[in-house]
């Protein structure tokens, strides 16, 4: 086999919400037989990791905490490392993930997936989180060192009900407003597939990354040396294979699912 192992996106490749995509847990079930390692690395930012492995468990994958390479686990390392007392823009359900850090006169801003505001119907019905981005851009003007700490800046995401939100427009507004470049944890940063790459000892011209997303997942394994495999599910749109052409690289792979990314990986 040409690849010594597998970085697998979950939300919108493996499930939407509480429903596994069709044969995906098959697929999955076919690659573990097939004994190629496998790391599920993902930039949810609505669940802990304890909470999205368990509705993954339910949903019939037999996957582990020990095999997920989460973003907020990355971000929670990165407070912990520079010694950042953080302003939190995060779904409520998210938060546990940070209870072990300092949060008090907060020293940095950290952005991911507030899902409730950053769905709003209108302005004046989630006013508090247009408090909290003043507060944070109110933070970041008023201490020029303070970092902006993008756990990742995700257009959109899929939901059952279609295509929301990400949080990657509230990351540029603060960036804009604030005169700061936010650093970005999670994919596509490169040193976020190097460290899930690190866990399986694998190095990255031997590792492919299947996912729904051609820029963070795709694209971005692509920058750091992995093989990229695009599945038409999730926040996949018609001509996304083609983005960024030609400057930059096509797909190794687009497929219809994971069910044929595993197909087209088994075949390599």
């Amino acid at each position: 086999m040409r690849f010594k192992a597998a970085l697998i996106d979950l939300s919108g490749t493996l499930h939407i919400d509480g429903q596994a995509i069709p044969g995906a847990v098959a697929a999955l079930e076919r690659l573990r037989a097939a004994q190629l390692p496998c790391r599920f690395v993902t930039n949810t930012t609505k669940d802990t990791v304890d909470s999205l492995v368990m509705t993954l468990q339910t949903l019939g994958f037999g996957i582990s905490k020990d095999e997920v390479f989460s973003s907020l686990s990355a971000t929670r390392q990165l407070l912990k490392q520079r010694d950042l007392r953080p302003l939190l823009l995060l779904d409520r359900r998210a938060l546990p993930e940070f209870d072990d850090i300092p949060q008090h006169d907060p020293n940095a801003v950290v952005v991911g997936l507030a899902r409730e505001a950053f769905k709003y119907d209108s302005l004046n019905r989630h006013a508090s989180m247009l408090l909290t981005l003043q507060s944070a851009f109110r933070l970041l003007h008023a201490q020029p060192a303070a970092p902006l700490i993008a756990i990742h800046r995700g257009r959109v995401f899929a939901e059952a009900s279609g295509l929301s939100l990400g949080p990657g427009p509230f990351v540029t507004a603060l960036e804009v407003a604030a005169g700061r470049t936010a650093q970005v944890v999670g994919k596509p940063a490169p040193a976020f597939f190097a460290a899930a790459l690190d866990h399986l000892g694998v190095a990255p011209e031997h590792a492919v990354m299947i996912g729904d997303d051609v820029r963070d997942d795709v694209q971005g394994a692509q920058a750091a040396g992995l093989a990229g495999v695009l599945v038409q599910t999730g926040k996949y749109q018609l001509g996304d294979e083609g983005f960024g052409a030609p400057a930059a690289s096509a797909p190794d792979a687009t497929v219809p699912d994971f069910a044929a990314a595993v197909d087209w990986l088994l075949s390599q």
